[in-house]
């Protein structure tokens, strides 16, 4: 297996904590970015940095707010200067809001969006560059099952950004085949344990809708939506294992990796459903005379 360099954003916690390790265990170069190193994110640096130590793997902090052009820009900048290249991308970096749709303003919506979806943008225009004249790389897209498979209430701004961020990456997979950039679309499903998503979720700023909601016929459904939730949770669910499946794709030869891959154990649908919009793509890509594009140039 060859050793990649590796950018995961959104690595201070969570998944992208869990898969920055294990990319690193696997022994590859882990750029491991966030936001405010040097300030509330300094404990988390320095616990990586004695984590890498500690294990001897090749684990690094590096400074990058995925919703600053410039602070991605530096932050990539950074890793090319340091290694040569890059190899693979991992788009983690999001954030997950909880209540009425209503509720939330549209400021609110545009933030939402900017996290989940403006980041990848921001960061394939820094990293494609460089990946494009290597004539090789790779890109993998947490997503959510929440963009096709069942949709419970109060959980719409989340399930609309991460639907826009997957609907991006189909995009971008017939978009970089010819420059030898591979894709990989990662779809977990709704883990209410072992990550920050849920504990840290955003509310909506429009108190009064909400309480309107909440005093009104839909009183209850909020914590009836999130205990179903809960209980089609296995209990021996473990979100480690996104991490697992990551580091599985980014371990794969380069053409072999699969285009998408879920880890879901509540079996909330979406894989049925994708199983079918991806097969579409792919015949419409075929019938049209583009089917080159499924998969990535090699050499």
């Amino acid at each position: 297996m060859s050793k990649e360099i590796i950018l995961v954003t959104g690595a201070s916690s969570g998944f992208g904590a869990m898969t920055a390790r294990a990319l690193a265990h696997a022994g590859h170069t882990v750029y491991a970015s966030m936001r405010e190193t040097t300030g509330r994110n300094a404990l988390r640096v320095a616990e990586l940095a004695h984590y890498a130590a500690e294990h001897n793997v090749n684990l690094r902090a590096v400074e990058l707010d995925v919703t600053s052009d410039a602070s991605v820009a530096a932050g990539i900048e950074k890793i090319v200067a340091d290694t040569g290249r890059i190899d693979v991308v991992v788009h983690n970096a999001g954030h997950m809001s909880f209540g009425p749709a209503e509720a939330f303003t549209p400021e609110q919506y545009a933030e939402l969006y900017d996290i989940n979806v403006l980041s990848t943008q921001r960061v394939n225009r820094a990293a494609l560059p460089a990946m494009r004249q290597q004539g090789k790389g790779l890109v993998v897209w947490v997503s959510s099952s929440s963009a096709r498979g069942g949709t419970p209430p109060f959980l719409a701004p989340y399930f609309a950004a991460k639907a826009a961020m997957d609907a991006l990456a189909v995009s971008y997979a017939g978009e970089l085949a010819l420059w030898g950039i591979e894709t990989s679309i990662i779809v977990p499903g709704a883990f209410t344990k072992g990550t920050n998503h849920f504990v840290h979720s955003g509310s909506p700023a429009d108190k009064a809708v909400a309480d309107a909601y909440e005093n009104g016929p839909y009183a209850g459904i909020a914590d009836r939506a999130l205990k179903g939730l809960a209980a089609l949770e296995p209990a021996d669910a473990d979100a480690g294992e996104v991490a697992v499946a990551i580091t599985d794709v980014v371990g794969r030869p380069h053409g072999k990796r699969p285009f998408r891959v879920h880890i879901d154990p509540s079996k909330d649908g979406a894989e049925i459903v994708n199983a079918m919009a991806d097969r579409v793509r792919a015949e419409l890509l075929r019938r049209i005379g583009l089917g080159d594009l499924l998969a990535p140039r090699q050499g």
